[in-house]
């Protein structure tokens, strides 16, 4: 529920196409509705935009499609993050419109289209390896309105392929580079453009890597003064945070 669709609610009342007492109870879960195990904002996208994403890791597949179904029911993309095919074959059963992006492993549904970002935001991965966590980036960016390119597989270890995308680059408004191993990428990306940089360290490497605690470290004393970091593999916090930075 956005303030757009209060407007049309409050409107239906006006023109007597809606009784009072059946536009009160569509709000009756404004801010949240408790189903128990979870407790939905519904008033999130009020705040901040869009409304709550699903975190499908840890969750059942019964679980994630019943929160999946209820915030459906009150209008704007539902995106469910870190989902299975389980937990995806179980929100098909309510949700029939429901997609689910496997390289994001993510579950979308989509009925607004509409563009709410001042211009491109760029999605790059250093390796193919790190395509899924940029592939998370690139479904939450598109889900809260903003046209997304990507330029995946080029990282430093031949700097060329990203030099080739260099005027692209610098034409967007946001970059959010994805990278593992020792994590050099968004510290040379961040030295060619002039808009903000996010940082996605990747779990991808061999074992001094520890799971992406490198790339964050290296990240974290990035000399280039553009550049900010969110958590290991956190595609999703890169797409939010450059979304709103997009639409300011």
């Amino acid at each position: 529920m956005n303030a757009e669709s209060i407007r049309e609610l409050f409107e239906q009342v006006r023109r007597g196409k809606l009784a009072p007492d059946e536009a009160v109870d569509r709000l009756r879960h404004l801010p949240f509705e408790d189903l128990g195990f979870a407790k939905i904002d519904h008033h999130r996208s009020l705040r901040a935009g869009m409304p709550e994403v699903i975190f499908g890791q840890g969750k059942t597949p019964a679980q994630t499609a019943e929160i999946f179904a209820r915030l459906a029911k009150h209008g704007g993309n539902i995106l469910a993050t870190h989902a299975d095919q389980k937990q995806f074959a179980a929100v098909k059963k309510k949700v029939r419109a429901a997609e689910y992006r496997e390289l994001a492993r993510a579950i979308v549904l989509q009925r607004d289209s509409r563009k709410h970002g001042n211009g491109t935001i760029a999605v790059v991965s250093a390796g193919t390896s790190d395509i899924p966590v940029a592939e998370e980036a690139v479904v939450t960016a598109e889900l809260m309105g903003n046209p997304v390119e990507h330029f995946y597989d080029v990282g430093v270890a031949g700097i060329h392929r990203l030099l080739a995308n260099r005027e692209a680059l610098t034409k967007a408004r946001v970059v959010i580079v994805c990278a593992g191993m020792e994590g050099a990428l968004p510290s040379v990306v961040g030295g060619l453009v002039g808009v903000p940089v996010i940082a996605v360290p990747t779990s991808v490497g061999y074992g001094a890597s520890f799971e992406g605690l490198t790339a964050l470290l290296g990240m974290l004393n990035s000399c280039a003064s553009n550049v900010s970091v969110v958590n290991i593999d956190n595609g999703f916090g890169a797409g939010y945070v450059a979304s709103l930075i997009n639409r300011l």
